[in-house]
């Protein structure tokens, strides 16, 4: 058992010793390599609070003078370290049927001069907070999960004042976004970059954007996007709500299937799924995807529903769907797993290079920790394999239902005769 210990923790070694060689080229000069080098194997270290002064003390370091340089006024490039990041991702956790998730998470903070601050609703607190708040994306496959882009959310506050930016070093390019642009930026950047991504999944902030949708139908990315109850769903016959749509779903259409394990174990709800008419395509005269509603109820409360809208290639099953918008749990896991071990939301700095640059490198360490757990999965224990699920009921001689709307429901555009 000792010689595996020491040979797990020279395998670890070796791997983030080749991780931080291939980053280093982003670090210009030798003390630069090594001060990030520092703050890195800090993250990744048995510090307390993963701030200035302890990570300098863990780094054997007098003052934290030479890692507050590092973040704030060093000569380097985070948006080139994130491309880094995202092949090596790529590399260890890529799978063809890859999933890329669209998530925002606040940093509390106190005062008013940290980039982006200000008092607005977080959802990590659950209630209106003074903090900011970044959108983020992970990416996740049945090898793991790990965060690969950011953006810092600027309210209209802080764009409209030049004087407060200009304080914050906040580039005079960057404008007002919603949160809602700043995710198609991040979409945008992960499929030009080596990720495969077959899927996209975000909660109802974003998935309610016509937008964001048509950007990924365009695209040709598969996504199953959460959408309020109030959602309009449109089709030839007219336009409706999603949720008078799914209560006309028959008994048969529910099907009990798990999404995806939890803390406690398989997370099994009731699942609704139907595919809509097409109403346009964009690859030809032939049309290689389908647009479908989805809906998830809690079996010991009925009435709790969740809202989905999916489109997805021909041939894609309702457990299919289940399985893609169970995975947007991951994110919520790698916050978790991000700020507890590796400081995501302990940072000092209040100027807007300075977070992306120690948020950056986080996700490089949170990467780092995702690669060797995929790598431990691999060499141990047999995989554990889901047991098949039973055909749907719903999907008669292997055919999905095809929705059919009658016309007396139609609360928007009338019914075409």
């Amino acid at each position: 058992m000792v010689v595996e210990e020491a040979e797990l923790a020279a395998g670890w070694a070796a791997e983030l010793e080749d991780l931080l060689l291939r980053v280093g080229q982003r670090f210009s000069r030798a003390d630069l390599r090594r001060r990030m080098r520092a703050y890195v194997r800090g993250l990744l270290g048995s510090v307390g609070r993963k701030h200035g002064w302890q990570l300098a003390e863990f780094a054997g370091h007098s003052t934290p003078d030479g890692l507050q340089n590092l973040l704030n006024r060093a000569r380097w490039d985070a948006e080139e370290l994130r491309d880094d990041l995202q092949k090596y991702v790529a590399e260890k956790l890529g799978d063809g049927d890859g999933t890329l998730i669209i998530d925002d998470t606040g940093f509390i903070k106190k005062g008013i001069t940290s980039a982006g601050v200000q008092r607005q609703y977080s959802g990590t607190a659950g209630r209106t907070e003074n903090c900011q708040i970044g959108v983020f994306a992970a990416y996740s496959s049945d090898k793991g999960r790990a965060l690969v882009d950011r953006e810092l959310y600027l309210p209209k506050s802080w764009t409209d004042d030049p004087d407060r930016c200009r304080a914050a070093k906040i580039p005079e390019e960057r404008t007002f976004a919603t949160k809602g642009e700043l995710a198609r930026k991040l979409v945008r950047r992960a499929l030009a970059s080596a990720l495969p991504v077959a899927w996209v999944t975000a909660d109802s902030a974003y998935g309610q954007e016509w937008g964001f949708r048509r950007m990924l139908e365009e695209a040709g990315v598969g996504y199953v996007l959460a959408v309020p109850k109030s959602q309009q769903v449109k089709s030839p016959p007219g336009t409706w709500r999603i949720d008078a749509l799914i209560a006309e779903a028959p008994d048969d259409a529910w099907q009990h299937l798990s999404c995806g394990d939890g803390a406690k174990g398989p997370r099994v709800y009731d699942w609704a799924a139907a595919e809509l008419p097409v109403i346009d395509i964009f690859a030809g005269d032939t049309p290689t995807h389908r647009r479908w509603v989805l809906a998830r109820r809690s079996p010991a409360r009925p009435d709790e529903i969740a809202y989905y809208l999916a489109y997805a290639p021909y041939g894609t099953t309702v457990e299919d769907l289940v399985r893609i918008a169970g995975s947007r749990w991951a994110i919520e896991e790698c916050f978790q797993a991000a700020k507890n071990e590796c400081g995501l939301d302990q940072y000092e700095v209040r100027r807007y290079v300075g977070w992306y640059r120690h948020i950056t490198l986080v996700m490089l360490a949170h990467a780092f920790l995702a690669a060797m757990a995929a790598a431990e999965t691999e060499r141990g224990a047999e995989e554990t394999m889901n047991p098949p699920s039973r055909p749907s009921p719903w999907q008669k001689s292997g055919d999905s239902w095809k929705l059919s709307i009658p016309a007396q429901h139609a609360t928007g555009i009338p019914p075409a005769h």
